[in-house]
């Protein structure tokens, strides 16, 4: 079970920790590392191979342009956060090939679903953003691994701070991913995220 909470062991991993603890609240913190247990659970589970430092950095970055440092006054923030984890992933040394493709699989985690034998890095973490959003696929999880990736990431009241970012953007950018998730009831999945349940 330990696997699903270890840091790959990279300078851009724990690089990538450093800033989230630098700029995301403690419930995005938590959202974003419960984003990559979910994930990695998952890959485990329906054995999907796939790039665990890649998937770490990108987890841990995917939001970071629903903070205010970071939120950009035109861009959708998923657009916004591949910029800047393509700016980080320059700093830490990745190749142009790699920081594009970290760039794409923060952007493509707000888009339509990608199977993971075409891009298995966006599947999952498409997947496992989507349980810990919305509730969407929550089913996947065992008792065991959701009860331990709560106890190590306690929510913190995500829904009740996550919401109103999420109607922020669909609000200034009406045609970003955001707004079109809103007209589609996206707030009533967040607020009744099984995750939330009372007794959780």
């Amino acid at each position: 079970m330990d696997f699903i909470f270890t840091r790959p062991d990279s300078k851009a991993a724990a690089a990538a920790l450093e800033v989230a603890h630098e700029y995301a609240e403690p419930w995005l913190l938590n959202h974003s590392l419960r984003a990559y247990s979910w994930a990695v659970a998952y890959a485990s589970d329906a054995d999907i191979a796939h790039d665990g430092e890649l998937l770490y950095v990108a987890a841990l970055l995917h939001d970071l342009a629903l903070t205010p440092p970071f939120d950009s006054h035109a861009l959708p923030f998923e657009e916004a956060g591949g910029h800047l984890a393509w700016v980080f992933a320059a700093g830490a040394g990745w190749g142009r090939v790699r920081r594009d493709r970290l760039a794409e699989v923060i952007v493509l985690h707000m888009r339509d679903d990608v199977p993971a034998d075409d891009d298995p890095e966006s599947h999952l973490l498409q997947v496992a953003v989507s349980a810990d959003v919305s509730g969407r696929g929550v089913d996947r999880f065992s008792e065991q691994v959701t009860d331990a990736v709560l106890t190590r990431y306690p929510r913190l009241g995500f829904a009740d701070a996550f919401l109103p970012r999420a109607e922020d953007q669909a609000r200034r950018k009406p045609r970003c991913a955001a707004a079109a998730l809103m007209r589609d009831g996206w707030a009533q999945r967040i607020t009744g995220n099984p995750l939330d349940a009372p007794g959780r």
